[in-house]
């Protein structure tokens, strides 16, 4: 036994954290004792009732202690902690304890209760005990399905619990009013939220025997909109201003007579808690009800509008406690009008008589920080205007109005109230501590109070509601004031103010969402009869109400006692409230009922705890270690008489410092338990010295803002605008950077309750949060720092105007604020020495500033020291050393470099001051920093003259050089510089290259040189990096490159050369030229965005030019070359025409169309063709589209010259010469109908001279001719009617000269072409290096490849496979094959299908001028063999491409032998012999072009070219489509024997939807079925050679079908096969079988003609000529 126990004291000797002590309350000479029997396990948390406590362990385990009543007898006491089995197996990660009733919360978020249950706190129905912890349900019965609510957080009172869920919602159960719930039935045994705060973020729940409590994170304030100055519904003045003779009466008694706005908690509806000892309940506030919550609370709370101080039943609780909201309403009003009335008053001098003789509030600590917390930075100008307004009726009425006010006029009081007071921190007057004047106004609000309380006990609350709500609206009257100035004047005046600023952050984003927040508010609510909801009452409240007076106050965490609270600060100070019978609050102050400040000796309290009847903190002591004090009930054990006595204030228990490190106390009925860790390796203590450092700066950051910056931002002349602008700026990121520091200070409170892991620091785990904001701070700082030496202001010491360091703008302050600065410094001089550490005698302003701005950059080096001392506990090579070390590194690094910045903004500063004068005002900059200069003579510019003087200025942004007065700044991101080689005779010399520029620097020694070439260079490159303010944590700073880029990006603006002089550009650049991509602006508007080279726009890019004139502008988008237009581009001009082609030094050369003028759907006018120097000149095509007419010709300097064709949209055609844009000399004129005119014109359509009129019967006239075509001719002639007996042969043929006088098709385009072979390197065709032009292919899709990779939505996936595909060169190593020529065939296809390829640009180009040509007017048949004679064309020049590029290909008409495997040939149709594809004698492939490349070209021409055809044979066509219809009329065998088919052809049966029938007479449609379907597929397919194969085809399935019918082997004979094939063209039913027969014989390949499918071809051309000629009968 004895070994057992020995063994367990060892293990809990051996135990370094988590030791419990406990002793019993009730004493300040106590022996803390450790409770026994834990077996070396580490607690985490503890929990104590009235008799009994809870323990919660490393491991998850809950232990109980102490009188158990609901497990074992009532009066047995446990002494050593027993395990609570039924918890085992769950893993508990937080308890607590009610006064006879516990709870614990799983890793899972569910809860655990056991205990009393006599008022349903456990959560159970009908059972007064649950000895063994039980699971209790949480189910939001909002969501559906049924949702179980995990809880985070457990408070337990005496007869209620509360829960606080993950989502931040609070969840009741219980008895009593204290629940927060709407209800009267009670006990409640199913958990219920409380609904009041749903919506708001919970971060903290506690709860006292019979009140609760709650933090709550403040609203995020939104941006406020103008407060409207008139009523919503009747649209009158929500507040009135009276201009008697005497006095102005301000009144904000409007009503509105449309009504007033209800919550939904009408008083009558109010539930009143049912405990006895209350007079009655206090209702719910009409404010915060649940629907108004949202829209009116937010409003109160962004302006500010409710009550800062602890008044007893002032008119804001008047406010609050009735259930109507129309005076929140009007009040939101309020305040913008009475801020624009008197807002140019000042308010410096007056706020002291405010506070002298008005403002009976008790002191409120920081309050405008309560109003920053609230307020956006622009709208809080209102705040002090509101003081303003008070202050000066203050200043001009006296004490009369303090006498009004004590009388009742409330509205004052409302005012105050709800703007805000201008009231300092606790104790902050004057620097010092004294209670005087906080403890008289106590108890005249005291006596106030209980006065007004005393004449209201006996009425009921609905008259005090109704009694105070008439003295929220009585008027307020301000005798003799302002009754001269008119409230619009007033207004005007207002609106130009300065805005206040806010010196607390109103939301830190990131800060807010990983630390704990400051921005919070203590709610309250249940019994308060001892004052402990902290309302200024002792009534009780049924919902959650918030602690106006803790709004601002940073409260990070709550404690209830039995019937007081206590709530900690993050400026570790203790608000207390409630009961003060024992002295429990740590102060004698009066009343109890509003919270005041423990009086604590302490450093700082950072953790707090009530008990029953008395109070613990734990203070930081002068050594780091926790000092636990105690205040309240001391019972004296003297002569066996129990006596109850009460300590005066806090007592520090001695004894329990000895124990070791107190990281957190708790208070219960009896006992006292504190939880302590022994400081191994001086760990703990690190930890300990880190958090109470951290807590004492943030409270000193916070004196410095009460009693420094505050004052000094309320003064009124500060100076002018950029004076205030610049201190608010200041102040405000100062406030930021102390909220970080408060946040920090209060994780680190945390952070020592918990498991105290290295890794869970804040510094450490949200490193990059502190070393960002510090890094922000100090830049910013001293970019203030650098710049603002140039404030002149004279000063006392010397009467000569210096340049100022940092805050310059201070002496000028110090200068218009004399008699203050006199007053403060000399009153506060001990305070101002102390806050700055300064020691000095005759402090200045400037130094006292200065020194306080940059405080908080200390704290950087205090945080690598304590995480390097950290480390020290560790192993090396754990990790958690690895970590802490590295991070150490990081805030040492950070501070090294802020240090550095500080001073390089002192080297800059000094400089700014040695050399004064009007260049260095032009260059000061605020982020600009000095590196080196060369007054000393080490550096000049080489041939300079004798007497001229040269000094460089090195700055990290520019290199300045100055002469004399004059000076010229280099940026240096565009600044290259190089060391010269000495060969060259430059000793020492650097070369220093500019966009513009370019000059040597000599160095006196080659030590200067040396230095001078490093720090250009490390300038240039972190100027280029932009990393002169970063630092790379962890990284041991930045180790800058020796060699800044050659080729980099910046701006710069030219200021010398001609071309770009005044013009910005932002871009790519190689040794000082624009090189890459860029844009570049010009001052006159003119932009260029693409690619440069050399300085010069060079490669893709586009060009936008104004016009002012027309106000819009002309828009480039193409290629460049060395500076101009040159290649190919779309040049929108202002005036509405589109140019899109070639351009060649910024003129129109080459290949374009031009769309001219504006009608809605298409342009007026067209043009395509050749241009040469920015003129029409060579073939185009001109399409008059106003006109009708279509020129196709010859042009030169922009006018028709030269043969040409003109079709009009009237069907004339006209071919023959132009000269300066009319027809003149010979030329052909056709009309619709066929009547032709050869002979001479002068002018357009105007025949002049000798002619011949040909008529549509053949009748000619010969003569003289003059007039214009259609509107009378005259003629001098001969007419001739030819016999009518001779050969049709004889007969003149009207269109056998066609296309003569027209310009040759080998003639047009040829821009297109040499464009083309331009591409591939070719000056000429035919002419140039084979692989330079495969290596210019490469290189032009390479080039759009990367342009569309910007845009890939440009480019589609098969589009993307193609361009992949061409980048493979078809090659051919020895004998050119049938295989090889596929190749070629299939790379063609390719390469025509992306116009990125030169090859497939022309094709689509050729199409486009095509199209350009034969539609609309050119749709004209006259046109028809001028059409195919351009195809023809176009292949052969195609096919000379083409074999440019694969020399191996055959010229045209050669032959490709077959391999050997490859058939020679198959059997004929008509003949027994063998048949090859040609007549030639060796057989093999045919090579031409027409095989080559027309499936590439005409697919894309066939619908013009078709159109031509049908045209020009409409009349055939209709006289062969009315043969077709009738003879279809006939049924299958009918139409057989009609054509003379042989019977032994004739289908016996035929397969009909997959059935075979027998033919009989009424079969229609049925025979040969499957030819006639093969034959109409000949209108689908664009290529004579595939027409061809559908008609041999078409053969094949004749003979399968005749095969079938004979079943036996048979030759075709003609006369046998064309009857049939006859009947298979009828049935085929093809519209236009007369054009796809002349396409197929105009485009067919000549070699085909002769062979088996030329047979075939004739057979279809005969099929169709007899259907025309068939006799019908």
């Amino acid at each position: 036994m004895d070994s057992q126990e020995r063994s367990s004291e060892e293990a809990e000797g051996a135990k370094e954290r988590g030791l419990v002590y406990v002793w019993k309350a009730g004493s300040c000479s106590v022996t803390p004792e450790r409770l026994p029997g834990l077996s070396g396990k580490t607690v985490l948390q503890a929990a104590l009732g009235i008799h009994h406590g809870l323990l919660l362990t490393e491991g998850g385990e809950v232990y109980s202690f102490g009188k158990l009543p609901w497990r074992s007898r009532p009066e047995e006491c446990v002494n050593s902690p027993i395990l609570e089995n039924t918890l085992l197996g769950h893993r508990i990660i937080t308890v607590a304890a009610g006064s006879f009733h516990n709870g614990a919360v799983t890793e899972s978020g569910v809860v655990y209760m056991w205990g009393d249950n006599s008022a349903g706190q456990c959560a159970v129905a009908n059972e007064p005990c649950v000895p063994e912890p039980q699971l209790v349900s949480i189910c939001d019965s909002e969501s559906s399905p049924l949702l179980s609510v995990r809880i985070l957080q457990l408070a337990c009172g005496e007869e209620h619990t509360l829960a606080l869920s993950l989502s931040r919602e609070i969840w009741a159960w219980g008895s009593g009013c204290q629940l927060g719930l709407i209800t009267t039935t009670f006990p409640v045994t199913k958990p219920q939220k409380v609904e009041h705060l749903a919506g708001r973020v919970v971060l903290q729940i506690a709860c006292g025997a019979y009140h609760s409590l709650a933090l709550v994170q403040c609203l995020p304030v939104q941006e406020m909109k103008p407060i409207p100055e008139r009523c919503n519904h009747c649209s009158q003045p929500l507040i009135t201003m009276t201009d008697k003779e005497d006095h102005v009466i301000i009144s904000d008694s409007h009503c509105c007579p449309l009504g007033v706005a209800l919550s939904d908690n009408q008083p009558e509806n109010h539930v009143f808690c049912p405990s006895s000892d209350t007079p009655g309940g206090k209702s719910v506030t009409a404010g915060q009800s649940e629907d108004f919550q949202k829209p009116l609370v937010e409003q109160h709370r962004l302006v500010g509008l409710e009550s800062e101080g602890p008044s007893g039943l002032s008119s804001s609780d008047g406010r609050e406690d009735s259930g109507i909201s129309s005076s929140g309403n009007t009040l939101l009003s309020d305040k913008k009008e009475v801020k624009e009335y008197l807002i140019g008053l000042s308010d410096s001098s007056l706020n002291e008589s405010l506070n002298k003789n008005i403002c009976t509030e008790p002191e409120q600590p920081s309050q405008e920080e309560q109003l920053g917390a609230c307020m956006p930075g622009p709208p809080g100008s209102s705040t002090s205007t509101l003081n303003s307004l008070v202050a000066s009726c203050a200043s001009a009425v006296g004490v009369r109005v303090a006498a009004t006010y004590e009388a009742g006029a409330l509205s004052l009081k409302k005012v105050m109230n709800f703007y805000g007071t201008s009231s300092s921190e606790p104790g902050a007057q004057s620097g010092s501590r004294s209670p005087g004047p906080e403890a008289l106004k106590d108890s005249r609000e005291e006596q106030v109070r209980l006065e007004s309380m005393q004449g209201k006990k006996s009425s009921s609350l609905v008259d005090i509601r109704e009694e105070e709500s008439e003295g929220g609206s009585r008027r307020l009257s301000l005798p003799g004031l302002l009754s001269q100035v008119s409230p619009r004047l007033l207004r005007k005046v207002g609106r130009a103010k300065m805005r206040t600023v806010a010196l607390t952050p109103t939301y830190s984003g990131e800060a807010d969402a990983l630390l704990p927040s400051l921005r919070t508010e203590v709610w309250s609510w249940g019994k308060g009869k001892e004052g402990q909801l902290g309302h200024g009452d002792v009534l009780p409240r049924l919902q959650p109400l918030c602690v106006k007076s803790l709004d601002g106050k940073e409260v990070i965490h709550l404690s209830a006692g039995g019937h007081h609270s206590l709530a900690l600060t993050a400026k570790s100070q203790v608000y207390s409230w409630g009961s003060n019978i024992s002295g429990q609050l740590g102060h004698l102050n009066s009343p109890t009922t509003v919270p005041r400040l423990a009086k604590v000796c302490g450093d700082g309290i950072w953790t707090a705890a009530a008990g029953l009847d008395y109070s613990l903190f734990l203070a930081d002591e002068e050594d780091f270690q926790p000092g636990l004090y105690y205040c309240g009930r001391e019972t004296s054990t003297e002569n066996n008489l129990n006596e109850n006595s009460c300590t005066k204030s806090p007592v520090l228990l001695v004894a329990c410092s000895k124990i070791g490190y107190i990281s957190n106390v708790i208070a219960g009925g009896d006992n006292c338990l504190a939880l302590v860790d022994k400081n191994v390796m001086g760990y703990i203590a690190s930890l300990h010295e880190l958090a109470a450092t951290e807590r004492r700066f943030y409270f000193k950051l916070s004196e410095i803002k009460s009693q420094v910056l505050r004052p000094l931002l309320g003064l009124d002349n500060l100076g002018n605008a950029n004076t205030i602008q610049l201190l608010q700026e200041m102040a405000s990121r100062f406030s930021k950077l102390c909220y970080l520091i408060g946040q920090h200070g209060a994780s680190l409170s945390s952070f020592l309750h918990g498991v105290k892991e290295a890794r869970s620091l804040a510094i450490l785990k949200h490193s990059s949060l502190f070393l960002d904001s510090y890094t922000e701070q100090v830049l910013y700082f001293s970019n203030k720092l650098s710049r603002n030496g140039r404030i002149y202001a004279p000063c006392k010491a010397s009467n000569v105007s210096k340049p100022l360091p940092f805050f310059g703008h201070f002496y000028q302050l110090a200068k218009n604020c004399k008699e203050w600065r006199v007053d403060f410094l000399s009153k506060n001089q001990e305070l101002l020495q102390k806050l700055s550490e300064k020691n000095e005698e005759n402090l200045q302003l400037v130094e006292v500033l200065n020194a306080l701005f940059f405080m908080p950059f200390g704290r950087l080096h205090n945080y690598a020291r304590t995480l390097l001392k950290l480390a020290t506990c560790f192993e090396v090579a754990s990790p958690e050393y690895q970590k802490l070390q590295d991070s150490s590194s990081c805030y040492e690094n950070l501070a090294v470099h802020l240090s550095r910045k500080m001073k390089e903004a002192e080297y800059t500063l000094g400089f700014w001051k040695t050399f004064p004068g009007k260049m260095t005002d032009s260059l000061r900059k605020p982020e600009r920093r000095l590196i080196c200069e060369s007054s000393n003579r080490g550096l000049s510019l080489q041939h300079a003259g004798r007497f001229s003087v040269n000094w460089f200025i090195l700055f990290n942004d520019a290199l300045v050089h100055a002469q004399f007065s004059t000076h010229h700044i280099f940026p240096l991101s565009t600044l290259w510089v190089e060391a010269l080689s000495e060969e060259a005779g430059n000793v020492n010399g650097l070369k220093i290259t500019t966009p513009e520029e370019q000059f040597v620097l000599v160095s006196s020694t080659p030590q200067e040189k040396t230095k001078w070439l490093r720090a250009i260079s490390q300038a240039v490159d972190q100027a280029l990096r932009g990393t002169s303010d970063m630092i790379l944590y962890g990284a041991g700073g930045n180790v800058p490159r020796q060699e800044p880029p050659i080729s980099r990006s910046a701006k710069y603006t030219f200021y010398k050369d001609p071309r770009f002089k005044d013009a910005v550009y932002d871009g790519r650049w190689l040794s000082g030229k624009p090189h890459g991509r860029g844009i570049l602006k010009w001052a006159d508007g003119r932009m260029y965005s693409g690619t440069f080279r050399t300085g010069l726009e060079d490669g893709y890019g586009e060009y936008r030019v104004p016009n002012k004139a027309l106000n819009k502008e002309d828009h480039y988008v193409g290629y460049w070359k060395e500076g101009k237009m040159c290649g190919h581009g779309v040049y929108s001009y202002a005036t509405g025409e589109v140019y899109e082609g070639c351009f060649q030094d910024n003129m129109r050369h080459g290949h374009g169309l031009l769309r001219s003028g504006k009608l809605t759907s298409s342009s007026p006018s067209m043009f395509i063709g050749q241009w040469i120097m920015d003129k029409k000149s060579g073939y185009g095509v001109f399409d008059d589209i106003t006109r009708g007419e279509k020129y196709m010709g010859m042009w030169q300097d922009d006018l028709c010259q030269g043969n040409g064709v003109v079709v009009t949209q009237f069907g004339l055609y006209y071919e023959g010469a132009f000269s300066s844009n009319k027809m003149m000399g010979t030329g052909i004129l056709l009309s619709e109908d066929d009547t032709v005119y050869e002979g001479e014109f002068s002018d357009n359509w105007t025949l002049s001279g000798k002619g011949t009129l040909t008529l549509p019967n053949g009748d000619y006239i010969e003569g003289l001719f003059s007039g214009e075509w259609g509107s009378g001719i005259k003629i001098t002639g001969t007419y001739f009617k030819p016999s009518l007996y001779e050969n049709e042969k004889d007969k003149p043929k009207a269109l056998r000269k066609l296309g003569i006088l027209a310009v040759s098709p080998d003639e047009k385009w040829k821009a297109v072409f040499e464009e083309c072979w331009n591409q591939l390197g070719c000056e000429s065709p035919g002419q140039g290096d084979r692989w330079k032009a495969w290596d210019n292919i490469a290189v032009a899709l390479t080039t759009n490849r990367r342009q569309h990779k910007d845009s890939p939505e440009l480019l589609s996936r098969s589009h993307t496979q193609t361009l992949e595909s061409l980048e493979f060169i078809p090659q051919h190593i020895g004998a050119f094959t049938l295989e090889k020529y596929e190749n070629i065939k299939k790379y063609l296809i390719k390469a025509c299908d992306t116009p990125l390829h030169p090859l497939g640009k022309l094709v689509e180009t050729l199409v486009a001028v095509y199209r350009m040509t034969y539609v609309g007017v050119g749709a004209n048949r006259r046109l028809l063999q001028e059409a195919v004679r351009e195809i023809k064309s176009y292949l052969k020049r195609i096919f000379q491409l083409v074999r440019f590029l694969f020399p191996d290909l055959p010229e045209e008409g050669s032959t490709i032998p077959f391999l050997t495997t490859e058939p020679k040939g198959r059997r004929s149709f008509c003949s027994g012999k063998s048949d090859s594809r040609s007549e030639s004698p060796e057989p093999g492939y045919v090579v031409t072009s027409f095989g080559l490349l027309l499936p590439v070209l005409l697919p894309r021409l066939y619908p013009p070219l078709f159109m031509l055809y049908a045209l020009d044979n409409e009349r055939e066509e209709d006289i062969y489509w009315e043969c077709v219809l009738r003879l279809n009329k006939q049924t299958d065998l009918a139409l057989l024997s009609f054509l003379g088919v042989q019977v032994k052809f004739w289908p016996g049966t035929v397969s009909i939807l997959g059935e075979s029938r027998k033919v009989s007479s009424n079969t229609k449609d049925a025979c040969f079925a499957s030819a006639v379907e093969c034959l109409q597929q000949i209108s689908t397919t664009f290529t004579p050679a595939d027409k061809l194969k559908v008609i041999q085809q078409t053969f094949e399935e004749i003979s399968q079908s005749v095969l079938e019918t004979l079943q036996e082997d048979f030759l075709w004979s003609m006369d046998d096969l064309f009857p049939v094939f006859l009947y298979v063209v009828l049935r085929a039913r093809i519209r236009n079988l007369g054009s796809e027969v002349h396409l197929i014989e105009d485009l067919m390949d000549p070699y085909l003609q002769h062979g088996e499918q030329g047979i075939m071809f004739t057979t279809l051309k005969a099929c169709y000529y007899q259907i025309q000629h068939e006799k019908l009968t």
